[in-house]
């Protein structure tokens, strides 16, 4: 069992749903990553995901790509976010963390390094999981059988427009959560509808048979408590990224472990 599937088993005994924030490696401080993440741990998180630097982002909104554009800009690559996992893990042997970002970090690292060498330093550094936006499902099963030989999870997203199919191909290759996408267009983005998410939830669990995570459009205690009473997981991102930007450095965890609070006091009310 891996760290991620072994977290949603316990909150599944519990009767308690995942807290999963996502930041961007390397924002607002180059060095400032793992302190937050053991802020956001504290504050209740129970999965941490990762967000990896990359020029191109389709999916992320403007709060994440301007995070992203001012890591870059800090000299934050893959290497770097990998250093960060396991200055995290000297502290935290726990909670899963999982990469989320694009095929072309991956795949450099892989042209820099070696064959399957992102793999293996992932594994060895500590991460649980890798959500790459870009990579289809049809595309990952040798990827995926590397990464559960190493006892890695992949992830993928799901959104309102996929079809039976698309989650029948997702659930072949998918292990640990799936992320179901609530809103068309980018991270960020407009109003959450929970109660089209409520009707889309029985539709993806008919056929995938792990933990499904809600994100895209979670802002506040109110939304994150309706999404955790029908999903396994609430993923908040774009509102973390910018009640920390702007912070003094030694403001930015505070920041987000007041708010992640907030946000777990609500989901196990």
């Amino acid at each position: 069992m891996t760290r991620i599937q072994a977290t949603f088993a316990n909150l599944k005994k519990q009767g308690r749903k995942a807290l999963i924030p996502y930041v961007t490696a390397g924002f607002p401080f180059a060095d400032v990553t793992p302190e937050l993440m053991h802020g956001m741990v504290s504050a209740g998180a129970d999965v941490i995901e990762l967000g990896v630097p990359f020029s191109d982002p389709m999916a992320d909104g403007p709060v994440i790509q301007k995070a992203g554009e001012k890591a870059l800009t800090l000299g934050i690559g893959m290497t770097q976010v990998l250093q960060m996992v396991r200055s995290f893990r000297t502290r935290d042997g726990n909670t899963p963390v999982v990469l989320m970002g694009y095929a072309n970090p991956v795949e450099r690292y892989d042209l820099l390094h070696g064959k399957d060498s992102f793999i293996r330093d992932a594994a060895q550094a500590g991460v649980d999981g890798i959500l790459v936006v870009d990579y289809p499902p049809e595309e990952c099963e040798e990827f995926a059988a590397k990464l559960r030989a190493k006892g890695l999870d992949l992830i993928f997203l799901l959104a309102p427009t996929s079809t039976p199919e698309r989650m029948q191909q997702v659930a072949r290759v998918a292990s640990g959560y799936v992320y179901y996408v609530s809103l068309k267009g980018v991270t960020g983005a407009g109003h959450l509808d929970t109660g089209a998410v409520e009707q889309m939830l029985p539709r993806i669990r008919q056929h995938v048979h792990i933990p499904v995570g809600v994100g895209f459009g979670i802002r506040d205690a109110a939304t994150a408590k309706a999404i955790g009473k029908v999903a396994d997981a609430v993923v908040i991102g774009s509102k973390i990224i910018q009640l920390i930007e702007g912070q003094p450095r030694d403001g930015v965890a505070p920041a987000a472990s007041a708010f992640l609070r907030e946000i777990r006091a609500a989901m196990d009310a």
